[in-house]
């Protein structure tokens, strides 16, 4: 019987389009008085460093996102000759507020879950101060019934601890779980340690040789609700 559903945030909730036009803002924030360097071309060296930056973090004990993203910037101004930003986190935080956008179903799907009687709970890999003002600004914070962050467990997904504090707080067990995310190692993978049954969001089919990390695959977040509802008997 399910009794809780689960979601990631970036890339299952908040569209991956949304937060490619957040980045390149931050880029054009930062290089405001640079001229030798484009923000496209920025951009493309930043999301590399982070991506590989996060991937070495994964499943590892949690360190400030603000930290890591501060010091690639730094090194990328060192590199580059423009100024670092004092203020980049809060720049961050801005553009993000600003340019963020939830996928078209996302409130939907969020809300009717609820109205069915499941308890709706956000895990993700965040520092809290970013989540908390991403969620306000989006206006979605009231609709989860429980959140957890890596920065709250103290841990990086897909370490169990993550998916064992989400669980506690739900006071569920793993079995009568579902966690949807759009990755299907940290997600499905650190889901299935619980025996949370996990759901992978792949909306064009890019990540089909993963496929057999999760138990369920969607392209749209409303197939949740008829996957929830079947294993529900529904």
């Amino acid at each position: 019987m399910i009794k809780a559903v689960f979601f990631d945030f970036v890339g299952t909730l908040l569209s991956t389009e949304a937060e490619a036009e957040t980045h390149l803002n931050i880029m054009r924030e930062v290089l405001k008085e640079a001229k030798d360097i484009s923000p496209e071309d920025l951009l493309k060296e930043y999301e590399k460093m982070t991506r590989d930056a996060f991937s070495k973090y994964a499943g590892k004990p949690f360190r400030p996102i603000r930290d890591i993203e501060e010091e690639i910037m730094k090194e990328l101004s060192k590199k580059y000759g423009f100024k670092y930003p004092e203020n980049f986190w809060e720049i961050h935080l801005k553009m993000h507020q600003t340019y963020g956008k939830l996928y078209p179903e996302a409130v939907d799907v969020l809300k009717r879950l609820r109205e069915m009687g499941y308890h709706v709970g956000l895990i993700t890999d965040s520092d809290n101060d970013y989540l908390k003002a991403h969620l306000e600004a989006l206006g979605i914070l009231d609709l989860f019934d429980s959140i957890t962050t890596s920065e709250e467990a103290g841990f990086f997904k897909p370490h169990p601890r993550v998916f064992e504090l989400a669980l506690k707080k739900a006071g569920v067990k793993g079995e009568e779980a579902i966690y949807v995310g759009d990755n299907p190692i940290k997600d499905c993978g650190g889901a299935r340690q619980l025996d949370i049954l996990s759901v992978l969001v792949d909306r064009k089919g890019e990540k089909r040789e993963l496929w057999k990390e999760c138990e369920f695959i969607v392209s749209d977040l409303r197939e949740v609700i008829k996957i929830v509802e079947e294993l529900s008997g529904q």
